[in-house]
């Protein structure tokens, strides 16, 4: 399937993502034994140098282990600290108070560690403006030529701010978000074909309300909806006009910006409609964690819903539970919503995941590019996520694949790499198409063909966030406020009378905008003008 994607708005920090290098299959550790404990010392005596890395402890640690002394910890001593002589020492930071902490440790200057990350875009910007982060463009160039081939441009730049690299992003290893699903067994009942276009999705939906096919004595919901972005979006891009159409500087310092663009209000519209007519959750503005509609799901009530694409596929997930209530339902991946050139436009995620930063106050800024540029080794990357080859993990199509019979020693051993794997977010299978593999691979097999319908669909005609080289103070400002306007917009819109809607979505969105979205949207143009 063809995919369309927007281009970057700050095309001079954008190039195309670099390949990975060729998967190595290879264990570092063979034979399955656990890395001894080890005081960080390199084989020839006292390290060099040392580098203090953040960790985050989230209580979760297995027993026979701490959060800084485990099989993965013993991992990089045992082969970054012997081959380098930079003793790594991590510094546990609870994750529940992250924020609070790294602001503490950075007021300090001596006491924080030489290696931090957030995944708050704020609060990195806010480090970087006040002047207390390093520079890494240089010793990126001079020490990371691994990390800034796995990265590739169209990471790093979510790390740079007026030209310079602040910090590393973590790669995100898949940007897909969104796809839709539609109960193929009632479709079959009521005689519809599968809708690919918006109109035929209205048709399917009054179908379903019209004649219960789903036999729920009156309680069908055609429509799945919650106030949670996975369900609305979708729905909403549809209407947006499309991404060539816009041309103005306003208009494309803001594409990416939902309520602001032309054809919301349609959007909105439509919601409206479908809400009168019965054929959406009643109470979806109640729902803001997607328990009612995980419940509806499950009870086999909901006709057809949007969700993050993998959602409904995880062990123990609504669609396992459905089947468990109703073996006879078939939930089938569809993209049927459409914009004006035929396009199934939806967001896509940044590229980005932790903002790994280095503090002005550290001296160990090369360590830190030497620890980040060895930990992106695609034969360390698959080490430290997999464990052990044959006890943790099998090669599938040469990509790893978590043997379901794994001990829990072996699972203990890597319970938390991804606090430690900081450079990547997501299993690294090798190239793109491996990663998605990959992902495939671990949800059970009966639902992999589904799932991997689900990642193309969730792949297609996504629309790419836009980056800027400077904060958006506003942004940060007024970001919580806005978001619950939205919220708000959304749900007085779609519950208004019908001739009740223009009047009710003017009010709200002079609301929304006076409440720091004109402001937002000013200092995104005049920041996209900026760096033409």
């Amino acid at each position: 399937m063809k995919r369309s994607k927007s281009k970057m708005a700050v095309k001079k920090w954008m190039a195309g993502t670099f390949a990975l290098t060729v998967l190595v299959t290879g264990c570092s550790n063979g034979g399955g034994a656990t890395p001894a404990a080890s005081s960080g010392s390199n084989a020839g005596g006292a390290a060099a140098s040392s580098l203090k890395v953040e960790i985050f402890d989230r209580g979760n640690t297995p027993q026979g282990y701490t959060i800084t002394d485990s099989y993965l910890t013993r991992y990089v001593k045992d082969n970054f600290t012997k081959t380098s002589s930079i003793d790594v020492q991590f510094v546990p930071i609870p994750r529940s108070e992250e924020i609070a902490k790294l602001n503490v440790l950075m007021a300090s200057g001596d006491d924080v560690p030489d290696i931090v990350f957030t995944y708050d875009q704020a609060v990195f910007e806010r480090y970087a403006e006040q002047g207390g982060l390093t520079d890494l463009s240089d010793l990126l160039n001079e020490h990371g030529s691994n990390l800034k081939s796995f990265l590739g441009d169209d990471t790093l730049a979510y790390g740079q701010l007026g030209g310079k690299q602040f910090a590393i992003p973590g790669k995100r290893m898949l940007t897909e978000r969104y796809s839709s699903w539609i109960r193929k067994d009632w479709l079959d009942k009521v005689g519809l074909p599968m809708p690919a276009t918006t109109d035929e999705l209205y048709e399917a939906l009054k179908a379903f309300k019209e004649k219960d096919p789903g036999e729920t004595g009156g309680s069908v919901i055609p429509l799945g909806m919650t106030i949670e972005p996975a369900q609305f979006e979708p729905l909403l891009w549809s209407f947006i006009q499309p991404q060539s159409s816009l041309t103005t500087d306003e208009q494309l310092a803001n594409r990416d910006y939902l309520p602001v663009l032309p054809g919301f209000k349609e959007g909105l519209r439509f919601m409206n409609k479908l809400y009168n007519e019965g054929l959406m959750s009643k109470d979806f503005g109640l729902d803001q964690d997607k328990k009612q509609l995980t419940q509806d799901i499950q009870s086999g009530k909901i006709g057809m819903f949007s969700d993050d694409y993998p959602n409904i596929y995880y062990k123990d997930g609504v669609y396992a539970s459905l089947v468990a209530n109703s073996p006879n339902a078939i939930l089938e991946p569809i993209d049927p919503f459409t914009n004006a050139e035929g396009l199934h436009a939806k967001p896509e995620y940044a590229p980005n995941a932790l903002y790994i930063m280095v503090p002005k106050s550290s001296k160990h800024a090369v360590e830190a590019i030497k620890y980040l540029d060895w930990m992106s080794a695609t034969n360390v990357l698959i080490d430290m996520q997999n464990g052990v080859l044959g006890e943790n993990y099998e090669l599938k199509d040469g990509i790893p694949v978590t043997l379901d019979s794994a001990s829990k020693e072996a699972t203990d051993r890597i319970y938390n790499f991804g606090d430690i794997v900081i450079v990547a977010n997501g299993k690294v299978g090798g190239d793109e198409e491996q990663n998605k593999k990959a992902f495939t691979f671990s949800v059970e097999s009966k639902f992999q063909k589904d799932f991997a319908q689900s990642m193309e669909f969730a792949n297609t005609d996504t629309i790419a966030p836009v980056i800027f080289n400077r904060p958006i103070t506003s942004k940060t400002k007024y970001g919580t406020t806005l978001d619950s306007k939205l919220d708000e917009m959304i749900v007085k819109t779609t519950m208004a009378a019908p001739d009740k809607f223009d009047s009710t979505f003017d009010t709200a969105m002079e609301d929304y905008m006076s409440r720091g979205g004109k402001e937002v949207m000013d200092e995104r143009t005049a920041a996209y003008t900026e760096a033409k």
